[in-house]
């Protein structure tokens, strides 16, 4: 993971979640399907409210959502 890249586990979890679709998970947290498309991607960095509320909607502590690369220095 390269310093400063945002990852994120939201498809997987989608699939756990019982094939949640990605308009499911946009109508949950209050967004577009493509927001989702966008973050699943690694295109777009959630604000961390939505963060929050992806998180929270899945169930899940926010670090097992979304990774932060930092360097090891």
């Amino acid at each position: 993971m390269a310093k400063g890249e945002l990852t994120n586990e939201v498809r997987r979890l989608r699939f756990e979640n019982g094939q949640m679709t990605q308009q499911q998970l946009a109508d949950r947290v209050g967004v577009t399907r493509q927001t989702i498309i966008a973050i699943e991607a690694g295109k777009y960095a959630p604000s961390l409210p939505l963060a929050f509320k992806i998180a929270r909607t899945f169930g899940r502590p926010i670090e097992q959502v979304f990774q932060y690369g930092q360097d090891s220095s």
